[in-house]
């Protein structure tokens, strides 16, 4: 009788310890973590920054939690070594001033992030990022209204595109690649791009004239459309994104990357439940592949994924970037978060750099990230990632300096 007393504790007791052991690849340690720092058989606490340790496949080898091994990985998860990100950059906005949600911009909203033009130093901003904290990409969003100086066609005003070329070019000359980022949320004026909007064929001829400036240039890469969101039909926006990615080739930019985006905003967590992925997933080249068709995702870290508080609540993990990941390993394909970010904040540091951590650590399906923004931002900005020049000498904020830039 006392030995059946004792082995119901101690089963108990089993079962909660494994329980609580954190699975295959999910966070087991850093600042601020509070979960469990022991992981599941087969697996080890591998120590990635002060912020985000996560369990990886394998054994430690000695008592070091941040021991790795080279054990073949479980189909299904990433590879024990998957590589550095390819890109990580800041956007540099500016030319998508004056754009609301709902697609109406004005041309004159616009203003561009250069000296010459009268705006912040942005050419100094880029070289600063490049030379100094080890950014290799730089979005750089701009109204379709810019583009065409306020007519509803695909032909673009030449005054205005020198300008925003300045910008493209002062982008190239860093060495770092550089998105082309419509920044319309899928829309001219209130109206849906191929859904009562403006036709495919007018969406499709905007692509093909930006794409025949750049065709050559491998450091370009092709944002098709930022934060698409309330699309009734997401079939159809693949459709309209497939008008787009055929100009673009058919143009002779044959090689570049170009950047999917999906519906609610490009949100990475509702990515696969949205229809996202499915409709965009058909989207391909000319020749019928999928060659460099990037999943555009974007996920804040704020309370409403909106990116207006200075507060972050989540790292975006259980619910956005761990789903996705699998999702992107089960079906050949990979995504690129072009825009996220947070306030200079403790918490931000904290659930950012988890986040960060986490793209790096499955980088064989994540390309990198973006975050937004710097360029003409204010500092005092909530989401402000713009370096100050005190004589000479950048100064970086607190979120770049702990989770952003790559030294």
């Amino acid at each position: 009788m006392m030995k059946g007393v004792y082995a119901i504790p101690l089963f108990s007791l089993w079962f909660t310890l494994a329980r609580g052991q954190a699975q295959e690849w999910q966070q087991c340690g850093g600042i601020g973590f509070t979960g469990s720092t022991t992981c599941v058989s087969g697996s080890v606490c591998s120590v990635i920054n002060d912020y985000y340790s996560q369990c990886v496949p394998g054994t430690a080898s000695s008592a070091s939690a941040s021991a790795t091994s080279s054990a073949p990985t479980p189909s299904g998860s990433a590879p024990a070594s998957a590589g550095p990100l390819r890109f990580a950059g800041v956007n540099i906005a500016g030319f998508d001033f004056g754009c609301n949600t709902d697609g109406s911009c004005t041309a004159s909203g616009a203003w561009p992030p250069l000296l010459q033009y009268y705006g912040h130093d942005g050419a100094g901003q880029m070289q600063h990022f490049v030379n100094d904290d080890g950014f290799n990409v730089f979005r750089l969003p701009v109204g379709w209204q810019f583009l065409t100086n306020d007519v509803l066609t695909g032909t673009l005003d030449e005054d205005n595109f020198q300008e925003y070329d300045t910008l493209v070019q002062t982008c190239l000359a860093t060495g770092a690649s550089c998105i082309i980022d419509v920044h319309n949320y899928a829309r001219w004026n209130g109206e849906i791009i191929g859904q009562g909007g403006p036709s495919n064929d007018i969406f499709a001829s905007l692509w093909s004239n930006i794409a025949s400036k750049y065709a050559d240039n491998d450091q370009i890469i092709f944002g098709v459309m930022n934060e698409p969101h309330d699309i009734p039909d997401i079939n159809l926006w693949a459709g309209s994104v497939q008008a787009a990615v055929t100009a673009i080739r058919q143009a002779g930019a044959t090689t570049q990357l170009i950047l999917l985006p999906g519906n609610d905003y490009t949100s990475a967590e509702t990515f696969i439940s949205n229809g996202s992925a499915a409709a965009l997933g058909n989207v391909t080249n000319p020749d019928g592949g999928f060659t460099n068709l990037i999943f555009d995702v974007h996920k804040y870290l704020d309370s409403d994924n909106s990116g207006t508080h200075d507060d972050c609540v989540t790292n975006n993990i259980d619910d956005a970037f761990g789903p996705l990941a699998t999702y992107l390993r089960a079906n050949g394909r990979q995504a690129f978060n072009t825009e996220t970010g947070g306030g200079n904040t403790d918490s931000c540091a904290t659930y950012l750099c988890q986040q960060i951590a986490f793209v790096q650590q499955n980088s064989d399906v994540f390309l990198g990230y973006v975050g937004w923004a710097a360029g003409n931002f204010d500092p005092s900005y909530v989401l402000s990632e713009v370096p100050t020049d005190t004589n000479g000498v950048w100064n970086d904020t607190s979120l770049v300096t702990a989770c952003l830039a790559p030294k």
